[in-house]
């Protein structure tokens, strides 16, 4: 089993340009696996795993089971904002992505780790948990819910500091987390986050009290989701070449 993985650092980029990349990556995945039942084993081409890490600029994205009523703004007042809006093929509802949020967008083999996506999410959360507990911070998760909750056992003070949103096929995942570090929570008052009503949302800045170093952060993150995954890290530059994807 091939636990290599390309952490590619791609620093703030436009939500399609990144969307594009993942897209690339993971149906050129899709298709080796595809090619490979074809062929004998011998001459079998390993396929690859990725994890992206990025900031975008202001931008709503709705997953495919998601209700567009749950954007809050019209065209006109996410033009005022410089905020995009995408429909997308993720799982789970809308969610705002903007600076000072660390996205994670791993492509991932899962046949070369466990093929369970249930886990997978879970184990995605624990990496977030973990990275909080650093800065002193407890989280944990709500049944049902995906994401990573502060005060989770709290009906009224439960509020999400980290989203989750992925899909798969063939056991190859995209998508994946947004962790909010020195987000300008605003912005989530023009969506339902997740179409969850009655839950806030919150940032590692607000439960701190001050900003933080979000690539400290992610080198942390980092740690944690290699070891949680068992992966073997592999770094690549921080800006990803786009003649590498054609």
């Amino acid at each position: 089993m091939n636990k290599k993985v390309e952490f590619i650092h791609l620093g703030v980029r436009d939500y399609k340009e990144v969307w594009d990349l993942q897209n690339d990556l993971f149906q050129k995945t899709v298709d080796q696996k595809i090619f490979n039942r074809k062929i004998a084993k011998k001459e079998q081409v390993e396929t690859k795993n990725y994890l992206i890490f990025c900031e975008h600029p202001h931008v709503y994205t709705l997953g495919k089971s998601g209700n567009e009523n749950h954007l809050l703004a019209n065209k006109e007042f996410l033009k005022k904002k410089k905020a995009d809006f995408y429909k997308i093929n993720r799982g789970g509802d809308i969610t705002y992505h903007g600076p000072g949020q660390i996205v994670g967008y791993p492509i991932l083999d899962l046949d070369h780790f466990f093929t369970d996506i249930h886990q997978y999410l879970r184990l995605l959360e624990e990496g977030i948990i973990k990275t909080l507990r650093e800065y002193g911070i407890e989280s944990g998760r709500i049944k049902g819910l995906t994401g990573v909750w502060l005060d989770e056992k709290d009906r009224q003070k439960a509020r999400k500091i980290c989203a989750l949103g992925v899909k798969s096929s063939r056991w190859v995942t995209m998508h994946g987390f947004a962790l909010n570090v020195n987000t300008n929570l605003e912005y989530f008052n023009h969506i339902v986050p997740c179409g969850i009503q009655d839950k806030t949302v919150t940032s590692l800045e607000k439960e701190m009290g001050r900003e933080i170093d979000i690539s400290e952060v992610e080198r942390k993150l980092k740690k944690h989701l290699t070891a949680i995954f068992e992966m073997e890290p592999i770094d690549q530059k921080t800006s990803y070449d786009r003649e590498k994807r054609h």
